[in-house]
């Protein structure tokens, strides 16, 4: 059973890593080019405060952003700003979803997030603690998937295992670190492909952060997996 409360304590605890780390940045190097593609600190800061401030629209019944385009232009809107400006809204954003968080509400609910996606109103809190996880180690300021939490590494691999399950363009694919296995892709009555690793690089891959060269890959290829 999701324990949203849990989950909301794990988002604060979170975004305080991500608030000290960044304040040890400077100006120039929040205008640097993160690990993302195309995007600086400075976007990936500015996503993590819009994003919390999409996700209050969530539980309290709004669209989740205007439109995709609003969205984007919102993160460049932002991007460029000092980083005292940035350090706040982070800040002050994640206070706004803890607040949403803390209101009295049927978290058995669905909820419509982007592009016609529907979840519990309970995974709201873990898939914000995703973002400000996982958008912590593209940051590249000395914080890696090594770092995150074993529970949240574990979560995360198992949501995104489900999330790939069924997929028309993933191959059936058996994935092991030697402890826990977990099945995904299209549906058949064994395996294609069967990979093997730790699960700090099986997580790396299915959420884009690794290539997968970490990885041992029987029957044939890695799958080459959809964006999120």
């Amino acid at each position: 059973m999701i324990d949203h409360a849990h989950d909301l304590a794990s988002v604060r605890d979170a975004t305080e890593r991500v608030l000290t780390a960044a304040a040890g940045l400077d100006n120039a190097s929040v205008a640097e080019p993160s690990r993302l593609p195309g995007w600086s600190r400075g976007h990936v800061l500015a996503h993590l405060a819009r994003n919390a401030d999409a996700l209050v629209n969530v539980l309290e019944g709004r669209p989740m952003y205007a439109t995709a385009s609003v969205r984007d232009a919102d993160i460049e809107r932002d991007a460029p700003r000092p980083l005292d400006v940035q350090l706040t809204d982070v800040r002050e954003s994640g206070a706004r979803f803890q607040d949403a968080g803390a209101a009295p509400a049927d978290w058995s609910r669905t909820v419509e997030l982007r592009n016609g996606v529907v979840d519990s109103a309970s995974q709201i809190p873990f898939r914000r603690w995703a973002e400000v996880e996982l958008h912590h180690v593209d940051m590249g300021i000395g914080y890696e998937l090594e770092d995150l939490p074993e529970e949240f590494t574990q979560r995360e691999t198992d949501f995104l295992v489900e999330r790939f399950d069924g997929h028309p363009d993933v191959p059936s694919t058996h994935l092991t670190d030697g402890t826990h296995a977990w099945s995904t892709g299209r549906a058949a009555e064994k395996p294609e492909i069967t990979v093997t690793g730790s699960l700090v690089d099986l997580l790396g891959w299915l959420c884009g952060r690794r290539d997968g060269s970490g990885l041992t890959v029987d029957g044939g290829s890695l799958p080459t997996l959809p964006p999120l």
